[in-house]
């Protein structure tokens, strides 16, 4: 039987959730382009609840012990006597999500020798060393467009946040108990008619320029792999060849593409100092794909108006992080990924890759990031090694 250990994010401050805000959450079959939602052969949970924390366990606790496997589930992952330290070892599975990651190390995955899956309920798996995983002969899989949608109306209510000035609006009426009109809308302007663009036109990059669509913008893309021209004749799109051109070119910069050695502090003081004087930077995709103090210094000379994250490094960041108290932000603790509804569709496509990985089924390609000692599915697409 197998041990797998999962590393998920605390219960919340006032303990597991007795109900919800509301009783059910739409069902959902399918995603754009025809992937279906997943299909485990059954789940053990309700659509709608909280199940990303320790307490939600992924709702695969009974699936798990009726097959007599071992399940270990905590949120102390960090120092050299954590849990998943201590838990590592002898474990054949590690599931982890992007909210609250698991940084599986080269000196991690050497430490486990039984490793054979790494899952990440959810998607991304740039916590996971790909190169060391494919050296330890492992599977890496991800729930792929679970919660794409999810992130997609994330980004555009960060962009919103941003350019309408929301922070400050909402701070005046509630923290500030005032009714301050003039400083609310002294950096509010309209999203109608500005350039906006997203660099990477994956799932959610293409999910976000078609919200975008009715909000009377110019759109721009950047991507290595350039949308069919019937996709940009639809939504009158400007492709650009690399992340300097669009950067040059647009008011919002919406970030989507994927952390690996390419993009990893792409955003430095070079590429923001050649952005317009007064843009804006959404990034819901990892925060490595900044320079963190190149954001801080944008953002306090004035050359960013705006900056809004949902995500940090390291993840949680620690309390003297610069993006907790620096001007001009929307930042929020990378949830857009886990509400309840992408919950439902992660807990169960993790499952389903279980079911799969237990049966010796093949997994589904779109979720295979690295299998057979090599990039594979969307892996291939998204990826790169260095060497």
């Amino acid at each position: 039987m197998a041990k797998i250990l999962a590393v998920l994010y605390p219960d919340p401050v006032g303990g597991y959730p007795p109900d919800y805000a509301r009783d059910e959450i739409p069902a959902i079959t399918g995603y754009p382009g025809g992937q279906t939602t997943p299909t485990p052969q059954t789940i053990d949970f309700t659509p709608g609840q909280l199940l990303g924390c320790v307490s939600g366990e992924l709702g695969l606790r009974r699936f798990l012990e009726d097959r007599g496997d071992t399940y270990v589930v905590t949120s102390d992952k960090e120092g050299p006597d954590s849990a998943l330290d201590r838990e590592l070892p002898d474990a054949d599975v590690v599931i982890s999500q992007p909210f609250w990651p698991a940084y599986l190390t080269p000196e991690r995955i050497a430490s486990a020798p039984r490793l054979k899956l790494a899952i990440t309920a959810g998607i991304g798996s740039d916590h996971v060393d790909l190169p060391s995983a494919i050296t330890h002969g492992m599977t890496v899989a991800e729930v792929t467009y679970s919660n794409s949608i999810s992130v997609s109306e994330h980004a555009v209510m960060q962009i919103l946040t941003l350019v309408h000035n929301y922070m400050p609006a909402h701070d005046w009426v509630t923290a500030k108990k005032g009714w301050n009109i003039a400083d609310s809308v002294s950096r509010a302007y309209d999203l109608e008619g500005m350039d906006v663009g997203v660099l990477g036109s994956g799932r959610i990059g293409q999910a976000v320029l078609r919200r975008l669509k009715p909000f009377d913008v110019t759109l721009h893309y950047c991507d290595a792999h350039r949308l069919p021209k019937e996709v940009e004749g639809e939504l009158g799109l400007t492709w650009h060849p690399d992340a300097r051109s669009l950067a040059s070119s647009v008011d919002v910069l919406s970030i989507h593409t994927p952390l690996h050695p390419q993009t990893q502090n792409l955003f430095d003081d070079d590429l923001i100092g050649a952005m317009k004087r007064g843009s804006y930077i959404v990034n819901t995709a990892r925060a490595l794909i900044v320079n963190r103090d190149a954001v801080v210094r944008a953002l306090n000379s004035g050359q960013l108006a705006g900056y809004a994250g949902d995500v940090w490094y390291p993840q949680p960041p620690p309390p003297d992080h610069p993006w907790r108290t620096m001007p001009y932000e929307a930042m929020t603790p990378h949830v857009s990924g886990s509400t309840l509804s992408a919950q439902a569709r992660y807990a169960a496509g993790t499952r389903e890759i279980l079911e799969c990985w237990f049966d010796g089924r093949p997994i589904r390609p779109e979720y295979l990031i690295v299998d057979g000692g090599g990039l594979a599915g969307t892996g291939a697409r998204s990826y790169t090694v260095a060497g």
